[in-house]
């Protein structure tokens, strides 16, 4: 029997419905408040709440507790505890009270921190986030937290986020007041961030070490068929990922994840699942609970889900696109342009305000999304190059563009769009048209960020965007503030056209995969930032770094941890490929390569022995081609081996990943080409893994 979807949806949270249920009147209002307005959350109101959800949770089968948060690792981190509470006559309580539900004591020193905390300094807190809800899963009651040291510093993404929704909601508010928008209490920035994956079958995955320590392909000759049909895309769903994804979509419903679409991505065995729009704090919470839960689904189907940038060589990458806008408690999206966008002021100046931030800070939005996986992607196929740029569509351009020659717009009216056949029907056209080129592209309402890789936390790019964006409109601000009302407008009208004019060098509408695009970028000085050593090496600029510790979202040692940590991350998971490759190389392929050239010789003195005459030419050119390649891996593992203990040496970090990225990575993209064009050559019976044909369409 179908499930009933609405009963089903958001059964495992402790949401807005059950609280009004479980809470007193008073202690719910409190808890409201602390909510939507911030404000300091009492203990009595703690423990209120406490006890009602230890209620609910064990009416839903829990027996354990958990504050679930997100150390600097992209993974999530939980430590169970249960809600038993010996009585002294040898019976228990089942107990759980405010404070155990507003601090948790993990230990901080196991985590990465950057320098922050030495090994012996382990003490740490996690503290209650009472805007995310608590959910139940695996028999436990997951609470929402920070993450921070015995000292205070953040060690998790959370903090800083939350810290950057605040500096966004309190510049915001302060420049409506200016325009004249006195009825909006409060601004908070929303996100609905779509993931692409891919599923490969379970068995095959654990037979290629590169997928299970690296989690993609070190090596492998490209399959007789890839992407180049193009009929992946949307192609109907096979049973066995349709099951899937039903599966998926119910146990992310329970969790109140409101995922919404899902289909085929471009890529074979790669697929797409998009939520609805959320608060940027609890659209992180779900994506990390999403990622997780794609896990564990596939597991149960046999399968394994790919969150890896770049799985397979040659075919898409997986991103995650990133849906940005900002939307007031009065239900107003403030980057809706509306019927008439040239007549909308506060669409404008908060439109325009985002075109600077994203010129301002494009090398923090760059380096948000930086990773070794990424680096993969970026300007590959489908995936927006390493320029940051912003994609506006025909209609807003003219828009700024009769701002800055203070002309007035006429518009193109409402535009219906006729296919010409007379069954279908007349719609409207929308006033963009989509650029899948485009790193930051505005889509109606909202700007898809498409550089963020499909693996990382999506907290990192949405604290940039949500800072970056709080400076402009404190500028904004320090420049209209003062301004009388019947100045106002044309005051606003001058800081638009001096805005446009100063900043549309990141406006580009066109191809971004163009050399042509290249060229132009590096002539209007626009980063091009392709290697995450590069990007990061700006992260402690004096601009960026005046930007978030002056927006209170990072002090400076916890900047610099960060610093240290993405360069650490980078060398690690190099390294890690590195080794990997060797291992394969040196234990898997060249034995099979051996044992298939004996094959071969076998085969040749064979025809010998019964026709002596014969040619075994054929024999002869596998043979020599395959002893090239032999020798050529041999000595290519050499410089490997070299090159990697060369970046391990090195006593900078900075200098260690640069040597990973400039020296390293290319004695890996060598090796691979020799490898490739062998595993081409052997039966894959002689192969010790699964090619690239059985992984990508074995489902």
């Amino acid at each position: 029997m179908a499930q009933n979807i609405p009963e089903l949806y958001g059964s495992l949270v402790f949401n807005d419905k059950i609280m009004r249920t479980k809470l007193p009147k008073d202690m719910y209002k409190a808890l409201k408040k602390t909510i939507q307005n911030g404000s300091h959350l009492e203990l009595d109101v703690a423990n209120s709440v406490a006890v009602a959800m230890k209620e609910w949770a064990i009416e839903n089968g829990a027996t354990h507790y958990t504050h679930w948060f997100q150390p600097m690792t992209n993974f999530t981190a939980e430590k169970h505890d249960s809600f038993i509470s010996p009585t002294g006559d040898g019976q228990i309580i089942m107990d759980f009270s405010g404070k155990e539900l507003v601090k948790g004591e993990p230990d901080a020193s196991s985590f990465p921190s950057g320098g922050l905390r030495a090994t012996f300094e382990a003490r740490g807190y996690t503290a209650w986030d009472p805007t995310s809800p608590a959910f139940i899963k695996d028999r436990t009651l997951y609470i929402p937290t920070a993450f921070c040291s015995y000292s205070g510093e953040a060690l998790d993404k959370k903090t800083p986020l939350l810290r950057s929704m605040d500096a966004l909601n309190t510049q915001a508010l302060k420049l409506l007041r200016i325009l004249g928008n006195t009825e909006v209490r409060h601004v908070t920035t929303t996100v609905g961030p779509e993931q692409e994956y891919f599923l490969v079958d379970k068995e095959l995955y654990n037979q290629r070490k590169d997928l299970i320590f690296c989690g993609r392909t070190l090596i492998g000759a490209p399959a007789p068929k890839g992407q180049e049909m193009e009929d992946h895309y949307f192609g109907t769903l096979k049973p066995r990922i349709s099951s899937y994804m039903h599966d998926l979509d119910e146990e992310l419903w329970k969790l109140g994840i409101p995922a919404k679409t899902k289909h085929n991505e471009v890529a074979p065995a790669q697929h797409e699942l998009a939520p609805v729009f959320d608060t940027t704090n609890v659209s992180v919470d779900h994506n990390q609970l999403t990622m997780e839960i794609m896990k564990k689904v596939a597991d149960k189907h046999g399968m394994v889900c790919l969150l890896h940038e770049k799985p397979f060589e040659g075919i898409n990458g997986s991103g995650k696109h990133n849906n940005w806008s900002m939307s007031t408690d009065t239900g107003v999206n403030l980057l809706d342009p509306g019927k008439t966008p040239a007549e909308n002021i506060q669409f404008l100046v908060f439109l325009t305000a985002v075109i600077k931030a994203v010129d301002d800070y494009a090398d923090l939005l760059r380096i948000s999304v930086a990773s070794a996986g990424n680096d993969h992607r970026l300007g590959a196929n489908e995936a927006p190059p390493a320029i940051v740029s912003i994609f506006l569509g025909d209609e807003l351009m003219e828009v700024l563009s009769s701002i800055e020659k203070d002309e007035f717009f006429t518009g193109h009216g409402v535009v219906q769009m006729d296919i010409g056949a007379k069954v279908l029907p007349h719609f409207v056209k929308d006033n963009t048209d989509r650029n899948r080129t485009s790193p930051f592209a505005f889509t109606g309402n909202k700007f898809e960020f498409r550089m963020l890789g499909s693996s990382s936390s999506v907290a990192s790019p949405n604290i940039i965007l949500n800072t970056a964006v709080a400076e402009v409109l404190r500028q904004f601000a320090n420049t209209l503030e003062g301004v009388s009302a019947g100045e106002i407008n044309h005051a606003v009208h001058k800081l638009l056209k001096e805005t446009i004019t100063a900043h549309k060098r990141i406006i580009f509408n066109g191809n971004g995969y163009t050399d042509e695009w290249v060229e132009e970028a590096q002539r209007r000085g626009l980063y091009n930032l392709k290697a995450t050593p590069d990007a990061l090496e700006m992260f402690i600029s004096p601009k960026n770094e005046a930007l978030l510790t002056g927006h209170n979202i990072f002090t400076k040692g916890e900047l610099y941890s960060r610093y240290e940590i993405k360069l650490e991350n980078y060398i690690k998971t190099l390294h890690i490929e590195s080794n990997t490759m060797a291992e394969i190389i040196r234990k898997d392929l060249l034995p099979s390569i051996t044992q298939y050239m004996e094959q071969v010789a076998r085969t040749a003195s064979l025809k010998k022995s019964v026709i002596p005459d014969i040619s075994v030419s054929c024999e002869a050119a596998v043979l020599t081609k395959l002893t090239s390649l032999s020798e050529a891996m041999t000595a290519g593992l050499d410089a490997l081996k070299r090159d990697t203990d060369t970046a391990e040496g090195c006593t900078d970090i900075l200098s260690s990943a640069k040597t990973y990225e400039s020296i390293v990575l290319s004695d890996m993209e060598n090796l691979r080409k020799s490898a490739d064009e062998a595993e081409a050559m052997l039966p894959e019976n002689i192969l010790p893994y699964p090619t690239y044909g059985r992984l990508l369409f074995s489902i």
